[in-house]
């Protein structure tokens, strides 16, 4: 008796808890497929205008602010057809047109290899790990990849924002495979970052709320995520001053870099993000303060812009952008973007196609004239970090040969000596068995030396241990390089270590030559504390 009353009651008991406990219904947002044409225009032309307004400033302001006069109008707009903050990304969106949204990120990494147009840091070192046989995920690691907390993948994941409108878990899968093709760590945090903010600003516009939802795309204890609350913190305590709170940013963070590392130079994804967000929360939603800002915190002062116009462009949609800005981006919106089959019409287009699918692959549904989508919540990528308590100690040039270098064999000079930059300054060899090594004190070592078309290969030890052979031929797209990571290593016990490269007499079939050819070495310790004891000059 008492079982079948139990029987009788269980599911009126089930039904009561459901009812008072019910599952949270999805969020699904509809939005007319004009408007959100509009919107991904936006978004592409403020890429267009923000690379293009702070191009004559890119790296002129180290460790400053640019105070200089910033003498844009928008016809010049038409730079941003040879930019790679557009081509590179717009090579990604040609392997999805070839082999799908889907396809393995070695088809990415392979396309935008052997793309016509000339890359740097990240993305050349990812250029080349393909030619070395080296692919995704391994291409962007730090044991192959000494950029990989560089900008690289900041300035090329717009595309993933634009076409997930409210879907930042679908722009975080997609940021995971494509990131990880150069960049690691806080440099595909960089990318994830910039894609969740354009994710958001599909349905919000409040600047400050976009910031924070886009943050909950990247991990809480990343770098990256710091960095960004450190600029929403200075924010509030200087909100009319951002060169006050730039002073603090700089102050706290500005050393804080892997590529480059004892320089002023600073190429470091999240140093460069928080300029982005600088000019944001400081521009206040007006499109030429939200310019001025990000462009003036220097560095890579034409990527930063383009990243903040562009979520400026998403928000107000190319109709709510001024009337100069739109005339300027219309009148070449059939141009090519080199090497490149997109022109700024195609990409609009083809987002906005690619959008839609997405939306119906994750629960949408679309018509000819409007979206359902399902709205998702942000969720962070898993946490890693590229190069844990590293600190730059020191750089030694290859002349210094009282400071741990040591040759065996016939190695000549190349170069200048006295040259401004010290670009073409290497000793060089390509004979079979000869020698150069460095010994040093610290945990980690990267040598330089520079990748060229007569380049050729040399087996590197580590304390006496084979670690692999490196080549240093390198003639992509007309571009050699100079004062290049040949080889690196880290985390290394405190001591005296020695790294040496034998030079093996051999080549790839394309190069001129076996050369090898060395310029300087970068050494580096750890530290328990890296920006930890920098203390804001007011209370937190």
């Amino acid at each position: 008796m008492r079982t079948y009353l139990l029987t009788l009651f269980l599911p009126v008991i089930v039904l009561l808890i459901t009812s008072c406990n019910p599952k949270p219904v999805a969020d699904t947002r509809t939005i007319p497929v004009d408007v959100l044409k509009d919107k991904i225009a936006g978004g592409w032309a403020g890429k267009m205008i923000g690379v293009t307004y702070g191009a004559p400033t890119e790296f002129k302001a180290l460790g400053k602010t640019y105070e200089d006069p910033i003498n844009w109008k928008p016809a010049d707009v038409k730079g941003s057809i040879g930019q790679d903050d557009i081509y590179v990304q717009l090579t990604f969106l040609m392997t999805m047109d070839r082999y799908g949204i889907d396809a393995p990120a070695k088809k990415f990494q392979e396309l935008f290899a052997k793309a016509g147009y000339k890359l740097w840091h990240a993305n050349v070192q990812a250029r080349k790990n393909y030619f070395d046989s080296i692919f995704p995920p391994q291409s962007g690691l730090p044991e192959y990849n000494l950029h990989t907390d560089d900008i690289d993948f900041q300035i090329e994941a717009d595309y993933i924002g634009f076409m997930c409108p409210g879907m930042p878990q679908t722009a975080n899968r997609i940021a995971d495979k494509i990131g990880h093709i150069m960049n690691y760590g806080d440099g595909v945090y960089g990318g994830a970052f910039v894609a969740a903010l354009y994710a958001e600003a599909y349905f919000e516009s409040d600047i400050s709320k976009i910031i924070a939802k886009a943050l909950l795309s990247v991990p809480a204890e990343s770098d990256y995520s710091k960095i960004v609350n450190d600029v929403i913190l200075l924010h509030k305590q200087y909100p009319t001053d951002w060169r006050a709170a730039w002073k603090e940013l700089e102050g706290k963070w500005g050393h804080v870099q892997i590529c480059g590392a004892g320089s002023l130079f600073n190429i470091d994804a999240k140093f460069n993000g928080a300029f982005i967000v600088m000019g944001l929360l400081y521009g206040e939603g007006d499109p030429a303060k939200t310019l001025e800002v990000s462009t003036r915190c220097g560095q890579d002062s034409d990527c930063n812009p383009s990243n903040a116009m562009a979520v400026l462009g998403v928000i107000k949609g190319l109709s709510g952008l001024p009337a100069e800005y739109q005339s300027a981006v219309i009148a070449i919106g059939d141009s090519l973007f080199i090497n490149t089959d997109y022109s700024f019409n195609k990409a609009v287009d083809k987002t906005l196609e690619y959008a839609q699918n997405l939306a119906v692959q994750n629960g949408g549904e679309s018509t000819a004239t409007e979206l359902k989508i399902k709205v998702q919540q942000p969720q962070a990528m898993a946490f890693e970090v590229a190069f844990p308590k590293l600190v730059f100690d020191k750089r030694v040039t290859v002349f210094e040969e009282k400071q741990g270098w040591e040759t065996k064999g016939k190695w000549a000079e190349l170069g200048d000596k006295q040259s401004r930059f010290g670009e073409n300054q290497a000793k060089f060899s390509g004979k079979s068995g000869d020698e150069i090594s460095f010994t040093f004190e610290g945990t980690g070592v990267s040598i330089l030396g520079n990748w060229l078309k007569d380049g050729g290969k040399a087996d590197v030890y580590v304390d006496g241990q084979l670690k692999r052979t490196i080549d240093c031929f390198f003639y992509f797209s007309n571009q050699e390089h100079w004062n290049m990571d040949l080889y690196h290593i880290t985390n290394l016990q405190q001591g005296k270590h020695t790294v040496k490269l034998v030079v093996k007499g051999e080549k790839r079939p394309e190069s001129n030559g076996t050369n090898v050819y060395v310029s300087k070495a970068v050494v580096f310790k750890t530290a328990d504390k890296i920006n930890e004891t920098y203390k804001f000059s007011f209370q937190k």
